[in-house]
Parts: C-alpha cells; sequence; structure tokens
C-alpha cells in the first residue's frame, strides 16, 4: 500500500497570515504543503511567487510540494529549487513534448527534486503514459486550475483509475495525487479509485478544527484505499 499524505492547499489560507497558516496545518499533521503557483497566462488566475515559497520555507519542516501552472515552466523551475521545493510538477499542456517533459524531470531528480507531471481535466492518462517512468507524481486535476474552491468533478474517476492501474502494474514507483474539490465527502471517492496523496484547500484551512479534518481526511482516504 502507499503512503497517504494529505497536502493542504495554501490556496485557500489566508492571504494575511501566510506564515501562521502554515505553522497550523503542520501542526495539524499535514504531511505535505501544497503550493499553487500561477502566472495569469497559463490559467486566470495569479499567485505565489518563487519569493514566498523561499520566505515560508525556513517556518515548516513539511514536505514543499510545489505545483507550477504557468506557462515555459522550464524556465522558472530554479527558482524554486533555490526557494525550497522538494517536489515540482509541471504540466504535460504547458511543456507539450514528451522529449522536454524528460528533459525536466532528469533535470530535477540530478538537482535531488522529486519531479511531477499533471493532467488537466481535458487530457488523457494516454498522454503522458509514456513519461511516467521518469516521474515520481502524476497529478491529475478533479477540477479546471485556476481557482480554489471548485467542486469535484466526479467524471475524473475513472481517469484516477486508470492512473492507479498503470501505477500498480508498470510503475510502482508511481504517487497518484488528486487536487479539486477535495473535501470529507469526496476524498473517499478519489482514494477508492486508487489515489494516495490528497490537496485539499478550503476544506482545511476554513475548518473551526483543522486537526480534526485533517486527521479525519487522512482516515477516509486510508479505509478507501485499503478496501478498494
Amino acid at each position: 500500500m502507499r503512503d497517504i499524505k494529505i497536502a493542504p492547499s495554501l490556496l485557500a489560507a489566508d492571504a494575511a497570515k501566510l506564515g501562521e497558516e502554515v505553522c497550523r496545518v503542520e501542526k495539524a499533521g499535514a504531511e505535505w504543503l501544497h503550493l499553487d503557483i500561477m502566472d495569469g497566462h497559463f490559467v486566470p488566475n495569479l499567485s505565489y511567487s518563487a519569493q514566498v515559497v523561499k520566505a515560508l520555507r525556513p517556518l515548516s519542516n513539511m514536505f514543499f510540494d510545489v505545483h507550477l501552472m504557468i506557462s515555459e515552466p522550464q524556465k522558472y523551475i530554479d527558482d524554486f529549487i533555490d526557494a525550497g521545493a522538494d517536489l515540482i510538477t509541471v504540466h504535460t499542456e504547458a511543456v507539450k513534448s514528451t522529449y522536454k517533459l524528460r528533459e525536466i524531470a532528469d533535470y530535477l531528480h540530478s538537482k535531488n527534486i522529486k519531479a511531477g507531471v499533471s493532467i488537466k481535466p481535458k487530457t488523457s492518462v494516454e498522454e503522458v503514459k509514456d513519461v511516467l517512468d521518469v516521474f515520481d507524481m502524476l497529478l491529475i486535476m478533479t477540477v479546471e486550475p485556476g481557482f480554489g474552491g471548485q467542486s469535484y468533478m466526479a467524471d475524473m474517476e475513472d481517469k484516477i483509475k486508470s492512473a492507479a492501474s498503470i501505477a500498480h502494474n508498470e510503475y510502482k514507483h508511481l504517487d497518484i495525487q488528486v487536487d479539486g474539490g477535495i473535501s470529507l465527502k469526496t476524498v473517499s471517492h478519489a482514494a477508492s479509485c486508487g489515489a494516495n496523496i490528497f490537496v485539499a484547500g478550503s476544506a482545511v484551512f476554513n475548518a473551526s478544527d483543522t486537526n480534526a479534518v485533517v486527521s479525519e481526511l487522512r482516515r477516509l482516504a486510508s479505509d478507501a484505499y485499503t478496501k478498494r
């Protein structure tokens, strides 16, 4: 069984208290911190820079999961490596080349950084299958990327199942992450399809009892993943 991890998305945090918010979810037991980087071009929104990631890095021992939702991500990878990323995920739709995707993964590994590749809802798993041997994680978007607080797209579950089957049968090193609308109501569905890393924004940062929500997300995910 792959490890179950909860990755609160900083996009849903109080922007005026980012340092405090990071410490809050770490104390609640979250293993990863998901950092959405958006450029207003690849997706219709703007968010954090490498400088923000660098400022937060000394405040936390969490695994920094940096999700580049930007055009030409290869131009900025060094900035996020230097800022303290532990894993950097790029979108296949932004790179558009199997060769370049492999090049990015190899470069990240040469810097001791884990590599992730992400697909939007309209992109099939088959479109990235040929590069999954060099990536550590496949991120399946369960909303259209760009804004937090959207509803989970249940029609992405066949895609999660397909990715999990590939991971089980061919690439046993591969983690499957889901991002979008993950909450206490939806996490079991994604886990039962084979996802093992769960990005949850509003469900965690808007919770009155953060500790309880992180713990319950993990319990629900673990139970569903084990029983599938």
